[in-house]
């Protein structure tokens, strides 16, 4: 079972276990199914929370660079960045994640979500010269996302409600952590293998699923 099944299971988990309010929490259906306890759901909760801790460090790592000038081919504060360089360099350091240079390029390489799906950190693609995935920017939340648009502009956040952006809206995306990050989570969670195989077992014999 690869590392990435394992942290995708627990993560999963770690929302299921917040469908209750934090001050009263319940064990959730999928608790009792995969016979948790207490132990086990606090150490769900705590990578949770890392999650979310990881999440806002990449968005306050975007907000940090609102004002720097649009720069075709730039991927730097100190040069000016293009849309796809400023996503680049946002993942870079806020979670160890290299992604591919251009926009398209980065549509292809992460995970399709609906966009109903959107939380802070994930990637919004629209259509701005005529050809699929051609602009990229960081969803933010509450329907706004924070990009390098063009020349003569500088990065800032924007509605994607505004008519513009919801013409031209290509997709949205999701980006896996990256290893660092993934074996951070373990860690934290502190399974051992055959804890951790059991609860995959568990999860994979109730959904039906396979994992090659």
């Amino acid at each position: 079972m690869s590392p990435k099944w394992i942290c995708t299971l627990i993560v999963a988990a770690s929302v299921s276990a917040h469908a209750a309010p934090e001050s009263e929490h319940k064990p959730s259906d999928l608790d009792l199914l995969l016979g948790i306890g207490q132990s086990s759901l606090s150490k769900l909760d705590s990578v949770h929370h890392q999650v979310k801790d990881q999440a806002n460090v990449l968005i306050s790592n975007a907000l940090s660079l609102i004002g720097v000038p649009y720069r075709r081919g730039g991927n730097s504060a100190e040069t000016g960045f293009d849309c796809s360089g400023l996503v680049r360099a946002v993942y870079a350091e806020s979670w160890g994640k290299i992604l591919p240079r251009r926009a398209e390029e980065q549509a292809a390489a992460t995970d399709k979500i609906d966009k109903a799906e959107l939380k802070p950190g994930d990637l919004v693609f629209f259509n701005t010269m005529r050809r699929a995935f051609s602009h990229v920017g960081i969803y933010m939340g509450d329907g706004k996302f924070i990009h390098s648009p063009r020349t003569g502009k500088t990065v800032r956040v924007e509605s994607m409600d505004i008519a513009y952006w919801e013409k031209r809206f290509d997709g949205a995306r999701r980006v896996e952590l990256s290893d660092e990050a993934r074996t951070k989570l373990m860690q934290q969670v502190n399974l051992d293998g055959a804890e951790a195989q059991d609860l995959i077992g568990r999860v994979m014999s109730k959904a039906n699923m396979r994992v090659n």
